[in-house]
């Protein structure tokens, strides 16, 4: 009975979302179809609408372009000149869709207490229902889209089309902070999908990114100009490379494109350090979710950035492209700082191992390897990192234990990090919950006299304290241990008004307490 309730509780709470997000997934399949085909030949990407290239009729969104099912019923051949489809337009629709239900699955459907997988997306996503984490989740499911299409695209013509990573950046800018306005923490946990910034973080950030808007007003108005603007005088014929011999020169000119930005990097960090305490308390949920993506946008594209100028001066040509420096751009907006740094140092070896497997193929088929651009292994890189992140954990606990791992949490304001860690109460915690408040009551009655206390924080409010176990409320002889629990555990949890917990004695635990 107790497993019929738990599948019952489980398909009313994600088999609706889950066919929401398929159905949402197809669709930017077919958009991304729409954007490979047209971006790299300048074509805009509404008009025309969509139509047979043989005959030119227009395919009807309802019947002929409906994303997966089109395909099927007209058997991938055009209604009137019977002209033949290629199926990988309806093979990226279905696997868009299926990468979207994938990404649902692991974030919403599994608990976070799963082995491996459990430890993709991390506590917050267990805390959070669909309603309340549709920001975040659609910020995420559009990188890697976007990832896809930049990968096509940077593959076939060396080329990454701008309009893609700007596209994505913009967007990180705007849900971020509708993600922390909306966002519940249940129970009133400071952990987040990326890393929290304190106010310093927050201004130096703040800065960096109004001198990317000064440089690009200047860039706009003239007062600065593109470098290898001239670049298309030295290709040959159809080449999409050319023997550039001005990098050095270029250097020069983005660094004039840069300096504002260093400016205002320098200057936020001034103004922070004028704040009382340093600045280093945390701001709201809604600047910290802004200040992460801001700090992670110039944390990505800046390392990037530097290892091409740097490279340029010393090699005398262009060391990456800048589409590289918007993709990385991209990819820190969405998943913060730290997760770019990783990457970038993933892709070589991604690289390496495309080198080897080419040369291997190559000689056992005698024909020329396919070359690639750095892009799509940066990409890779990307989505390695995101599903394999347990492994990553494992790996920073055995190469630098010494170091703790970033956190993706929230810094808490000053007064949370001065109450003692062991003596703090629920309503000592920085971002309240009202789901939180209503439950304690229930939870305290459902306890019989409230013997035990409840989780106050699924990570510790004192970044410089570093465990491997929930914050709990101290409760002599006994600690409540709850482990992680995803809204599906939650919702099942107060169905029978009866809290998952487990009277673990202290001294097997943790001793000394918490």
């Amino acid at each position: 009975m107790l497993l019929a309730n738990v599948l019952s509780t489980t398909l009313l709470t994600h088999l609706p979302w889950a066919v929401f997000v398929f159905c949402l997934g197809a669709c930017v399949g077919s958009f991304i179809n729409v954007v490979v085909h047209r971006l790299p030949r300048g074509m805009s990407l509404a008009m025309p609408p969509s139509r047979c290239e043989t005959c030119g009729a227009r395919l009807r969104f309802f019947r002929e372009n409906l994303p997966i099912i089109g395909w099927l019923v007209l058997r991938g051949r055009c209604r009137y000149c019977r002209q033949s489809f290629s199926p990988a337009y309806m093979f990226v629709e279905l696997g868009m869709a299926l990468l979207f239900l994938l990404l649902y699955v692991v974030l919403f459907w599994f608990s976070t207490r799963t082995p491996w997988i459990g430890g993709i997306g991390g506590e917050w996503w267990g805390m959070q229902p669909f309603a309340t984490a549709w920001p975040a989740f659609i910020l995420i499911s559009f990188l890697l889209a976007g990832l896809w299409a930049m990968t096509i695209i940077d593959a076939r013509t060396f080329t990454i089309p701008i309009q893609i990573p700007m596209f994505i950046t913009v967007l990180a800018f705007v849900l971020w902070p509708v993600q922390g306005a909306i966002a519940s923490s249940w129970p009133r946990a400071v952990s987040w999908p990326i890393p929290g910034v304190n106010w310093w973080w927050f201004l130096v950030a703040a800065g960096g990114m109004l001198g990317v808007v000064t440089s690009r007003l200047l860039l706009a108005m003239g007062v600065l100009r593109w470098s290898f603007a001239d670049y298309e005088d030295y290709l040959q014929g159809d080449e999409s490379l050319a023997d550039y011999p001005h990098g050095r020169r270029e250097m020069g000119v983005e660094f004039l494109y840069l300096l504002p930005i260093i400016i205002g990097l320098v200057v936020g960090g001034i103004i922070g350090t004028m704040l009382p305490g340093g600045g280093l308390d945390g701001p709201s949920r809604v600047l910290q979710a802004l200040g992460g993506s801001f700090i992670g946008y110039l944390s990505g594209a800046g390392i990037v950035w530097a290892v091409r100028m740097f490279g340029t001066l010393g090699f005398g040509r262009e060391a990456m492209g800048l589409g590289d420096v918007h993709l990385m751009g991209a990819v820190g907006a969405v998943l913060g700082w730290f997760d770019p740094l990783v990457i970038f140092f993933i892709a070589p070896f991604l690289g390496l191992g495309w080198v080897l497997a080419c040369g291997l193929v190559s000689r056992i088929t005698r024909s020329q390897g396919r070359e690639l651009p750095y892009g799509p292994h940066l990409a890779a890189a990307t989505v390695l990192l995101f599903f394999c992140r347990p492994a990553l954990v494992d790996a920073w606990q055995v190469l630098v234990p010494t170091i703790p791992m970033p956190q993706r949490a929230l810094v808490p304001p000053e007064d949370s990090k001065s109450t003692p860690t062991s003596t703090m109460a629920p309503s000592g915690l920085q971002f309240p919950d009202l789901i939180f408040e209503s439950t304690r009551a229930l939870s305290a009655d459902s306890l019989n006299g409230g013997d035990f206390g409840m989780v106050a924080s699924s990570a510790s409010p004192d970044p410089s304290v570093t465990r491997n176990f929930p914050v709990s409320m101290w409760q002599p002889g006994w600690l409540l241990d709850t482990g992680y629990m995803s809204h599906s555990e939650r919702m099942l949890n107060h169905a029978h008004e009866a809290p998952v917990v487990s009277r673990t004695p202290c001294s097997d635990r943790h001793p000394g307490g918490v």
